[in-house]
C-alpha cells in the first residue's frame, strides 16, 4: 500500500502530459470533417433505450436525439415544449393537459399522437417494468386522450417535480410497434436516428430524414483509458469529450489553441456507496469511522486536481435547498479508530469494488489508502461496467464501491429501502414524502434540508464531491454544454464553425 499523504496534484498523473502534440495519420481528415463528429464517452451503455435499463450513458447518446419527451430540459434546468408545444395545470397541480405537435413520425414511419404516450406511460407504470423513475408512473391516476393531439393527465397526488420528471430521459415517447427492441434497435422521433453499434467501440447515429441539423452523422466512441482519450483527441480522432476528462489534462488543452476547454456542474454527487446491510457495515457507527477516515479535500486534489466541490450529503451544491454539511465528519483518524473499537470492528477486511471511470479507480487506491491508516483493509476489485451493474446495482454483492450519481432529484433512491445501498429509515422516507408531495415552496425546501441533515446523520455514504462537467473539443466544434442539468448530448446544437 502507498503513502497517500505523499501524494501532490500532480502525483498521480497517467502520462497524458507527456503525450506529443500531434500524431497519427488521418489527422488531416479528421480536421477536414465538417459533416459529422466523433465524441467520446467513458462507459460504453448496456443497452439504448433509457426507459428499461438505470445507466446515464444510455442517455448521454438517445435522449433528445433519438427519443423525445413531451417536454425537454434545458442546459440552464428549465423546462421547455418538446412533442409537446403547451399544456395547462390545474390550480391543485394534479391535472395536467397537454397539446401535442402534429405530423410527427417514429423513424420507422408509424405515426406518433396521444395514444403513444398513453401506452408509454401505462407500460413504465406496468408490473414488468423496470423503469428507474417508475413512481413518477405509478402516481399517474389516469390517462385520457380525447383526441389524437391532446394528452390529460390525472395524478393520484400533487409532485412538484413532475414536469421536470417529464423531460428526463425515463419519460421519453416510444411506439408500441418498437418498444421491445428499442434496447438493441431503438427507434424515437428525434433528429437523429440509430446508424449502427459496434459493440466495444462505438454508436453511430445518422441525421433523421427531414431533420435540419447540421451534422449528417455523429458517433460516441468508448474509450476507457484517459490517457488513450488524451492520445485521440490529440491525434484528431475524436473531436470532442464531452465528459470525463480529469482535471490534471486542463492545463494541457487550455494552452493549445485547436481546443476549446470548459468546466462546468452537473447533478453528480460522487461517494463512496456503503452496503447498509453488510456485516459490520450495518452498524452506524463504523460508517461513521468511514466517514471520518476520508480526507475528501486529498482526493479531490490527488484525483481531480482540484475539481470537484465539497458535499457532506447527496444533493448538489447550486440547489436552493442545499446544506453545507462537509463540517460533520472531518477527516480525523484518531476518531475513526475509536468509533471502530467502540464498534469492535477493528482490523476488519472490506471489498471495494470500483467501476471503470478514471475519478472510481483512481480514488479506490487513494481510499484504499487511507482506510489502511484507521486498520481497515479494503480489498480493491476492478469491474467493466457490465459486471459493475450487475454485481454491485443489481444484487448487492459489494461492501464498498465509488460511483458517482449523476441523475437529478435522486435523492429520492434514500427512500427505497431494496436500492442498492438497502438504507431503511421512516424519518428520511417521510421528509422525501414531504418534498415530493407538497405545493408549499418553504416546507418544500424544509423537508429537503431535513432529508439532507437525515442522511448525514445516518451517514448512509462517504459523500465526496460533487462531479465537475470538463469539456474538451476541437475549437471549431460549437454547441457541447458547458453544464449538465441532465446527462445528455444534445447533437442538434453541434456545428463546426
Amino acid at each position: 500500500m502507498f503513502n497517500w499523504k505523499q501524494l501532490g496534484t500532480g502525483a498521480l498523473l497517467i502520462g497524458a502530459l507527456a503525450l506529443p502534440q500531434a500524431f497519427g495519420a488521418d489527422q488531416a481528415a479528421a480536421q477536414a470533417r465538417k459533416d459529422a463528429a466523433v465524441l467520446a464517452m467513458v462507459l460504453e451503455p448496456p443497452g439504448l433505450d433509457p426507459t428499461v435499463a438505470p445507466a446515464a450513458a444510455i442517455g448521454e447518446i438517445t435522449h433528445i436525439n433519438i427519443f423525445q419527451g413531451l417536454i425537454r430540459i434545458l442546459e440552464n434546468g428549465q423546462v421547455a415544449p418538446l412533442l409537446a408545444t403547451s399544456w395547462t395545470i390545474s390550480p391543485d397541480q394534479t391535472e395536467f393537459t397537454f397539446k401535442l405537435k402534429t405530423g410527427v413520425k417514429f423513424h420507422d414511419g408509424t405515426d406518433f399522437d396521444s395514444a403513444d404516450v398513453k401506452s408509454s406511460f401505462e407500460t413504465y407504470a406496468g408490473e414488468k417494468s423496470t423503469n428507474k423513475r417508475k413512481a413518477v408512473f405509478t402516481n399517474i391516476a389516469s390517462i385520457e386522450t380525447p383526441d389524437a393531439a391532446t394528452v390529460k393527465l390525472k395524478l393520484k397526488k400533487a409532485d412538484p417535480t413532475f414536469l421536470f420528471s417529464l423531460g428526463e430521459n425515463t419519460a421519453v415517447i416510444t411506439g408500441p410497434e418498437s418498444r421491445a427492441t428499442n434496447a438493441t434497435n431503438p427507434v424515437g422521433t428525434g433528429p437523429y436516428k440509430f446508424g449502427k453499434w459496434v459493440k466495444g467501440d462505438s454508436v453511430m447515429l445518422e441525421a433523421a430524414p427531414g431533420s435540419d441539423v447540421k451534422l449528417k452523422s455523429v458517433t460516441f466512441r468508448f474509450i476507457s483509458d484517459p490517457a488513450a482519450m488524451v492520445a485521440a483527441l490529440l491525434a484528431g480522432d475524436v473531436d470532442g469529450v464531452p465528459i470525463g476528462l480529469t482535471g490534471e489534462n486542463v492545463p494541457q488543452f487550455e494552452k493549445d489553441k485547436r481546443f476549446t476547454v470548459t468546466v462546468g456542474s452537473t447533478e453528480g454527487e460522487t461517494m463512496v456507496s456503503t452496503n447498509n446491510k453488510r456485516p459490520y457495515l450495518s452498524d452506524v457507527r463504523v460508517r461513521r469511522a468511514l466517514a471520518h477516515a476520508i480526507d475528501r479535500k486529498a482526493i479531490i486534489e490527488g484525483v481531480n486536481f482540484g475539481y470537484g466541490k465539497p458535499i457532506g450529503s447527496h444533493f448538489p451544491p447550486h440547489d436552493p435547498a442545499y446544506v453545507d454539511l462537509t463540517g460533520k465528519y472531518p477527516y480525523d483518524v484518531a476518531k475513526a479508530k475509536a468509533l471502530l473499537k467502540e464498534a469492535g470492528a477493528e482490523k476488519i477486511e472490506l471489498t471495494l469494488k470500483l467501476p471503470p471511470p478514471a475519478y472510481a479507480r483512481r480514488s479506490g487506491e487513494l481510499v484504499a489508502a487511507m482506510l489502511a491508516d484507521v486498520g481497515i483493509t479494503a480489498k480493491i476489485e476492478n469491474l467493466e461496467w457490465a459486471q459493475w451493474l450487475d454485481v454491485v446495482f443489481k444484487n448487492f454483492n459489494y461492501d464498498l464501491t465509488i460511483i458517482s450519481h449523476v441523475e437529478p432529484n435522486d435523492y429520492v433512491k434514500y427512500a427505497e429501502p431494496n436500492y442498492y445501498w438497502q438504507y431503511d429509515s421512516a424519518a428520511t422516507q417521510g421528509f422525501i414524502n414531504t418534498a415530493n408531495s407538497t405545493l408549499d415552496p418553504a416546507v418544500r425546501t424544509k423537508a429537503l434540508q431535513d432529508m439532507q441533515r437525515q442522511i448525514a446523520e445516518d451517514s448512509v455514504n462517504v459523500f465526496l464531491y460533487n462531479l465537475p462537467r470538463i469539456t474538451v473539443a476541437k475549437a471549431g466544434l460549437k454547441g457541447l454544454w458547458v453544464n449538465a442539468p441532465i446527462f445528455v448530448n444534445d447533437l442538434a446544437a453541434l456545428s463546426w464553425q
